[in-house]
């Protein structure tokens, strides 16, 4: 049998780290086995669920590679088919027409909570016929009375729930639309669902959508369900814990293969290796090997994962990214004559940016004229002692027949033996002068990024900012 594994997510929201992992496990499994990947949008909550959360979830799943080999399928295309399956249901005795009004539902609750009862349905129209003039009813399914559930679990193992603690629960809204329990089995079932990887929050519903496919004589599918991702303070992950939504990594400078990466680590493992090609996660995935316990989230952990993406990726695919965010910064002619390479920067700055955005903020320097000083930076080393510096560098530098890398550093060194000054003395107060901060990649490959008539135009303009400074002082 080929296996057959899906992604559900309800589209009431944007992606999620903890619903990504849940589609990267499903992912992984299905292509370790030569099987298929099916994307499932549950979108039975109408009043929530948006065509724009939709779009966002399957442009956040583009964006990290995990494609669907079917789908997606929307629930909402197939409402007549939820209540064709209802309707054999309640034919066969196995479900049934509930007339409760909410009120009467809610002080039903409050009377079990006074008496110390777990609140839950009490059966009360299990078995009446006679209907309700005016009222639409729930359908609810007559969920067995004695015995057990045993979900066999590939990660917990057996897990047993008694069907004493498991009401009728409804199956048919009133306005027929499906709940997700119902619709699930009826979705898994049709498009040949073999493997149910999801979060263990959904565990408490296993035996619900068992019993029902019992009743419907259906196979069930084995189940997988992934500990919930936590905080660091080992609450339930929120934005507090610096998680976000798989487009707010996308758009804050991480890699998608960096996303998976560190995704695939929260709770699974694969001896101590930490940096995974996606070739290399989908021959060593496997469910035996996910933890049972919950996995944390560290923000930083999650950071350097991305550094080492960084590093590794190709110079001209993260040109063209950079591109992007220069372009995001408010940067115009990126890439054009009169500017450097993209790929000369990327090999300049991948190991000194953790994200993208950090990479493209540390090489505005490049392309805008400094308007400002970083104030320490100024204070430090555009004092008056730099002025005979500056000045010298301004004629060493705009004599050069050729503007390299080389050729600057050796200016610059020139100029530092000249003067008889420590490397630093000199190139510090240059840095400063034509990137307005006191770091910067090395000072040959900053003066040859920023070209050499920019360099004497900002080089010009910290000269007369000391000699103002010098005049406020006397």
């Amino acid at each position: 049998m080929t296996m057959r594994t899906r992604f559900a997510p309800s589209p009431t929201g944007v992606l999620h780290i903890g619903g990504a992992r849940t589609a990267l496990f499903n992912w992984l499994l299905a292509r370790r086995h030569g099987g298929a990947f099916v994307l499932r949008i549950e979108d039975t909550d109408t009043e929530r669920s948006t065509r724009e959360s939709i779009d966002q979830i399957i442009d956040a799943m583009s964006w990290l590679g995990l494609e669907a080999d079917e789908g997606p399928f929307l629930q909402t295309d197939r409402l007549d088919r939820y209540r064709t399956v209802a309707h054999q249901l309640l034919d066969a005795g196995l479900a049934y027409r509930c007339y409760c009004s909410r009120e009467e539902l809610a002080a039903m609750r409050e009377e079990q909570r006074s008496r110390g009862l777990k609140p839950r349905y009490d059966g009360r129209w299990r078995s009446r016929t006679t209907a309700v003039p005016g009222v639409d009813p729930v359908v609810r399914f007559k969920n067995p009375v004695a015995g057990s559930v045993r979900v066999r679990d590939r990660i917990r193992g057996e897990v047993v729930f008694e069907n004493s603690e498991l009401d009728d629960l409804v199956i048919l809204r009133s306005d027929g639309i499906p709940t997700y329990n119902f619709s699930v089995v009826i979705d898994d079932a049709d498009m040949g669902i073999t493997h149910v990887v999801r979060g263990d929050d959904h565990l408490n519903n296993t035996p619900r959508q068992i019993n029902i496919m019992s009743a419907l004589d259906l196979s069930p599918p084995e189940y997988a369900h992934v500990p919930m991702i936590l905080g660091s303070d080992g609450s339930r992950l929120s934005k507090r814990h610096g998680a976000v939504n798989v487009t707010d990594y996308r758009e804050a400078g991480y890699l998608p293969e960096a996303v998976l990466n560190y995704m695939v680590r929260l709770g699974w493992s694969h001896g101590d290796q930490e940096i995974f090609e996606v070739d290399e996660m989908i021959r060593a995935f496997s469910l035996e090997q996910v933890n049972e316990s919950a996995a944390s989230f560290d923000p930083d952990k999650f950071l350097w994962v991305n550094e080492q993406w960084l590093r590794r990726a190709p110079n001209h695919r993260l040109a063209r990214l950079l591109a992007s965010y220069l372009e995001g910064a408010g940067v115009e002619g990126v890439g054009l004559a009169g500017t450097p390479p993209l790929e000369e920067i990327v090999d300049v700055q991948r190991h000194r940016a953790k994200t993208l955005v950090e990479m493209a903020e540390k090489s505005l320097f490049i392309y805008r004229a400094v308007e400002a000083y970083a104030p320490k930076a100024a204070k430090q080393h555009l004092r008056g002692v730099a002025l005979p510096v500056l000045k010298r560098l301004h004629e060493r530098l705009g004599e050069l027949g050729e503007w390299t890398v080389a050729s600057t550093q050796a200016a610059v060194e020139s100029v530092a033996g000249e003067l008889e000054l420590k490397m630093g003395k000199v190139a510090q107060p240059l840095r400063v002068a034509v990137t307005g901060e006191s770091a910067s990649p090395g000072i040959g490959q900053t003066l040859a990024l920023i070209g050499r008539e920019k360099t004497l135009r900002r080089l010009v303009r910290a000269v007369e900012f000391v000699k103002a400074r010098m005049a406020r002082a006397q």
